[in-house]
């Protein structure tokens, strides 16, 4: 089978799109048609349809993509309540043992603590927080 879908019709003179449609009989597929999208002219077999030569050409180039943003500045996101030791996490809420009140990751206050680094070799222990 070929790449491409796009052909050049020679009965409505488009470029248009190759339909595939199976052929059944009864509840086994023996086949399929090969068919215009734009004015159903049907092609004997694979080697008869008009393929067009036109390259593939990428849809999006470098120029659309959009600048890098930059939402925190360097070393602002590093107090985020998610890195206090007071931050817990339970499937229900997000929740400061601090203040006794319920927080979202990205929030912080002026009482930031860090959580001091887990050492891989204690047992139980992960660098993943708990969900």
């Amino acid at each position: 089978m070929r790449k491409t879908t796009e052909i050049e019709c020679p009965a409505c003179n488009l470029t248009t799109l190759l339909l595939r449609e199976p052929v059944y009989e009864g509840l086994k597929k023996t086949g399929e048609t090969l068919k215009c999208a734009g004015c159903g002219h049907v092609f004997a077999s694979e080697d008869e349809v008009p393929f067009s030569q036109s390259e593939d050409r990428p849809i999006f180039s470098s120029k659309d993509q959009s600048e890098r943003v930059q939402v925190f500045a360097a070393g602002e996101a590093d107090a985020l309540c998610r890195h206090c030791t007071q931050y817990v996490v339970n499937p229900f809420m997000q929740w400061c043992a601090l203040h006794k009140k319920e927080v979202e990751a990205t929030d912080h206050c002026d009482r930031f603590e860090r959580k001091k680094p887990t050492s891989e070799s204690s047992p139980g222990t992960s660098e993943r927080p708990l969900l």
